[in-house]
């Protein structure tokens, strides 16, 4: 009955434009005409995201050792339906197809993982050579075809035998990581110029160790959740010094962290202030710390005595100086306004009306785009930052003709990247943007049954469609512009 009425009330209001000549022709042609901008700034790096456990398939071939993830989708009914990434997308022997989507789309620029298990499948030690050669054959393929590759080389697939070990509440696996870091910069920095250490740190902490919904699947105490954060900030400042002791000069290396944003209610200078505030406070253990080498004292405070263990040197390490920033951005975190009282702000809730995509958790709210990467540049003065996850779920099904109109995906990509390109156009120094993902793939707890790619995968024939929002995506990149 919705749906009737809100078509009812579109005819009227195009019945009113035909009998009521409230416009001329000409008039209603310019107002078609599209409205060009400046676009994004020259020599903007285009690109997609993967992560290796998400689409390379492959788990028990040539050597590669298990991770956590391969043991958590053993576990009953932690998989919504009950799958795992042993196939995937099978991009480990269809890594040059993909990158044939990649050229067709027109990336510049492609942000992979590598899997740790499969260079050191026993974690540390004596590294795989097959398993390098994978990652030498994609990235030559990827230099082939003029795509240049940035490489993350921790997305969550811790290999077992460390968490076997404890873990990231261990301070042994932010050591394992670094010398894992160092070795696979030695091997690959002589073709990949940027390396992030790891993927949100926040989401495979929390959700690992804290609420027990992705690999590992612990709940930890408070303490020893506090003290697993530490570990792995710990690592990634580790690996920052590990690449840049064993990787080729000019080399980059940075994190990609989820940052929670705080949005300012109206755009107003003291809520704008408080919006601000609200992030460095809301990224207090990941990357608050990272950047600026002391945890923030309401943390601490609010901590207590479970705080988490650390020295100065620690602090120091942690806060290692990067080159790039990687943020992940995807929907609003909290909307706030200026308040008098500490700590200088309050967050105002979502109404239930207020729109999300597919999943969920996925709040629509594209003015993050803007905010975020302001806020990181303001906060912390950063001069080279990237954002290395965008993108949404959508209820992708093929049509009748066979293909994917993904018409709410296409959405949001216009809307966040207007705000993007509202951001550049002010100056906030980003560089980059990839797209997550290039391909519909294994998402998490989720398994199969939620897609994000631009690319739809047929998982029982592994074809590759071309999804509208492919399209979109194309254009963007051939004009550097919004139309």
């Amino acid at each position: 009955m919705v749906t009737s009425s809100r078509f009812t009330r579109r005819g009227f209001a195009l019945g009113a434009l035909t009998l009521g000549a409230v416009a001329s022709k000409q008039e209603i042609g310019k107002a078609d005409e599209p409205q060009r901008t400046a676009g994004f700034p020259q020599g903007f790096r285009w690109g997609t995201a993967t992560s290796a456990y998400q689409i390379e398939g492959a788990a028990q071939e040539e050597g590669r050792g298990p991770s956590i993830w391969d043991t958590f989708c053993r576990l009953p009914w932690k998989i919504r339906d009950g799958t795992n990434g042993d196939v995937a997308c099978d991009h480990y022997h269809l890594y040059k197809e993909d990158v044939a989507l990649m050229k067709a789309l027109g990336v510049t620029t492609y942000r992979f993982s590598i899997a740790w298990p499969r260079l050191f499948p026993e974690g540390r030690g004596l590294p795989d050579p097959k398993g390098l050669a994978f990652y030498d054959r994609l990235v030559d393929e990827l230099l082939a075809n003029g795509i240049e590759p940035f490489a993350t080389l921790y997305h969550w697939d811790l290999p077992q035998v460390l968490q076997d070990r404890g873990g990231w509440e261990s301070r042994d696996t932010a050591e394992a990581f670094a010398a894992y870091a160092g070795f696979a910069a030695s091997k690959l920095s002589d073709r990949v110029g940027n390396f992030f250490t790891m993927n949100e740190i926040r989401t495979f902490i929390e959700m690992g160790y804290g609420n027990g919904m992705f690999a590992p699947g612990l709940a930890l105490p408070k303490a020893r959740l506090n003290q697993a954060r530490h570990h792995a900030v710990l690592g990634h400042g580790l690996a920052v010094q590990a690449v840049r002791a064993h990787g080729r000069g000019g080399v980059k290396v940075g994190m990609a962290e989820n940052i929670l944003t705080g949005l300012p209610a109206l755009e107003t200078p003291q809520d704008i202030r408080a919006a601000e505030l609200a992030t460095r406070q809301m990224n207090a253990p990941y990357l608050t710390v990272m950047l600026e080498g002391q945890y923030t004292d309401a943390y601490l405070a609010a901590a207590g005595v479970d705080a988490p263990r650390f020295t100065t040197d620690e602090l120091k390490t942690i806060s290692t100086p990067v080159d790039i920033v990687g943020i992940n951005v995807y929907e609003p975190n909290a909307y706030v306004r200026a308040s008098d009282a500490a700590p200088g702000y309050a967050t105002i809730p979502l109404p239930r009306s207020y729109p999300h995509m597919e999943s969920r958790w996925l709040t629509f709210g594209p003015g993050t785009l803007y905010w975020a990467p302001r806020h990181v540049a303001t906060l912390w003065n950063v001069k080279e930052i990237y954002i290395t996850e965008n993108g949404a779920s959508s209820a992708d099904e093929p049509a009748a003709d066979g293909e994917v109109y993904d018409l709410d995906r296409v959405m949001f990509l216009r809307y966040y990247l207007g705000q993007l390109q509202r951001a550049t156009a002010e100056g906030v120094p980003v560089r980059g943007y990839f797209a997550w993902s290039l391909l519909d793939n294994f998402e998490w707890a989720d398994g199969y049954s939620t897609r994000f790619g631009l690319h739809y995968v047929d998982y029982k024939t592994l074809k590759r469609i071309p999804k509208l929002s492919a399209a979109f995506y194309r254009n963007v990149i051939a004009r550097n512009a919004l139309v």
